[in-house]
C-alpha cells in the first residue's frame, strides 16, 4: 500500500515565525483597516496558518489619528459601556473618544476586537496589537518591517 509522502503540516506556539509589522493609518477608513490588521495578527496571509495557534504577526499602528469613519459615523455611531454599577451604563461616540488621550487607541483595538475569535486566543491575540497616535513607537528594537496595508485584501 502506498503511503503518502507529505503531511499537512499544522504550526504550534514554538514553531510559528511571529514578524513583527508597522501600518500606516494615514487616510484609511477604521473598519477597512481593522479586518486587514486582524488578518495579520491572525496570521491568515501566512501559507502556515493554523486556525487554533497564535501564528500571526505582531501589528503597529502608526498616525493613528489620521484613520477616519466614513458617512456620519463619526457622530452617529455609539460606543456601549458598563460600569458595573446599577445605573452605570456609558455611552460615547467616537468624535467624543477623539479627544481623550488613548481615545484612537481604544476605537481601533474595538474594531480589530470584534473581529478577532471570541474566547481565550481571541484576547490572547489582540496583545500583539500596538497603537499609536504619531510616527514614534518604542519598538526599533524588533526591526519591524514597514508594509503597505493597502496590497492586502
Amino acid at each position: 500500500m502506498d503511503t503518502l509522502s507529505y503531511k499537512t503540516i499544522s504550526v504550534n506556539k514554538e514553531t510559528a515565525k511571529k514578524e513583527w509589522v508597522v501600518v500606516d493609518a494615514t487616510d484609511q477608513v477604521v473598519g477597512r483597516l481593522a479586518s486587514k490588521v486582524a488578518k495579520l495578527i491572525r496570521g491568515k496571509y501566512k501559507p502556515t496558518f493554523t486556525p487554533h495557534v497564535d501564528c500571526g504577526d505582531n501589528v503597529i499602528i502608526i498616525n493613528a489619528t489620521k484613520a477616519y469613519f466614513t458617512g456620519k459615523k463619526e457622530t452617529d455611531k455609539v460606543y456601549t459601556r458598563y460600569t458595573g454599577y446599577p445605573g452605570g451604563q456609558r455611552f460615547t461616540t467616537p468624535a467624543q473618544l477623539r479627544t481623550k488621550e488613548f481615545g484612537m487607541d481604544r476605537i481601533l483595538r474595538h474594531a480589530v476586537k470584534g473581529m478577532l475569535p471570541k474566547g481565550r486566543l481571541g484576547r490572547q491575540l489582540l496583545d500583539n496589537l500596538y497603537v499609536y497616535n504619531g510616527t514614534e513607537h518604542p519598538h526599533e528594537a524588533q526591526k519591524p518591517k514597514a508594509i503597505d496595508i493597502n496590497q492586502y485584501k
